[in-house]
């Protein structure tokens, strides 16, 4: 039995799928089988039920998962702790966030992250709200980066940048000549929306509290086509001011601050309030908060 089995047993569990497990740890399903196999050989037991077309865990299974975390869970605290020894920040860090936030918050964060720890590796999972939530308590990813508020008392939450939603439209659209506009303004024309989420959520109770019922012309789950659909004079949209400075700069598309509601959208990074921080944990909190206003923390 080694670590690499158990990172795999515990990759089956998480997504119920060998064929998933495979390609989260870019092995062939095959591999994946023959590795559960050597498992339950050596500890005697089934550790997954097969059958009806379904993967779930055995009684044996959920109780081997439980030693499996603490066992990786151990190894890592080993790892972090004799570099401690040296005082230079070494291990790995594996961040969650949603796309938005991979390509316009965190390149500048991690570019500054390892020009001072060169020896740290860095991960990035790229992932929706509800998912990295759900990772950062099973200890898959260490940080996530998330939109607040944060309720779960189980996180410790760090302000590290506020941004707020703006209207977005092609250059040559009239609400491009606006220095602001209302959301009336936007609801003259089709509109597209992200399909979930907390921006959706706020966009639709600004239309209610006005009395507004918008054209709904698309429905995305990426900020990316978004923006591409909104240049492409599909209709226009909302979205961070802090994800399309570029495409202003390049004269793609247009951003017309709200006149008549500020709708926040602050980001923090989170992560377990039991989790034991090491050197390299503390010092990616440090240079995430140097590099991006709002510094309070949520215990």
């Amino acid at each position: 039995m080694d670590f690499d089995q158990l990172e795999t047993f515990l990759e089956v569990a998480r997504h119920n799928s060998f064929s998933r497990a495979a390609e989260k740890r870019f092995r062939t399903q095959p591999a994946i089988s023959s590795q559960i196999r050597a498992l339950e050989e050596e500890v005697g037991a089934r550790l997954f039920d097969r059958s009806g077309g379904k993967v779930g865990l055995t009684g044996a299974g959920k109780v081997f998962q439980q030693y499996a975390e603490q066992a990786l869970q151990a190894r890592k605290g080993m790892i972090v702790t004799v570099a401690e020894l040296e005082r230079v920040p070494r291990g790995e860090i594996v961040v969650g966030a949603n796309e938005g936030t991979c390509l316009h918050i965190l390149p500048e964060v991690f570019a500054e992250f390892k020009k001072l720890y060169p020896d740290v590796a860095v991960q990035i999972s790229r992932l929706e709200r509800a998912k990295i939530l759900e990772s950062i308590i099973d200890n898959s990813v260490d940080f996530g980066v998330v939109s607040t508020p944060v309720d779960d008392k189980r996180l410790t939450v760090v302000n590290i940048h506020r941004d707020e939603l703006v209207i977005i439209a092609p250059p040559n659209h009239p609400l491009s000549r606006l220095t602001r506009a209302s959301i009336a303004d936007a609801a003259r024309f089709p509109v597209l929306l992200p399909k979930l989420g907390r921006t959706r959520d706020a966009l639709e109770n600004l239309f209610h509290e006005r009395g507004l019922k918008p054209k709904i012309s698309m429905e995305l789950d990426s900020s990316e086509l978004l923006k591409r659909f909104v240049a492409a004079d599909v209709g226009v949209g909302f979205i961070a001011r802090s994800n399309v400075i570029e495409d202003v700069q390049a004269g793609v598309l247009a951003a017309v601050p709200l006149a008549d509601a500020s709708v926040r959208r602050d980001l923090a990074l989170v992560f377990r309030k039991d989790k034991a921080l090491g050197r390299a944990a503390l010092a990616f909190i440090d240079v995430a908060v140097k590099l991006k206003p709002g510094v309070a923390s949520q215990a």
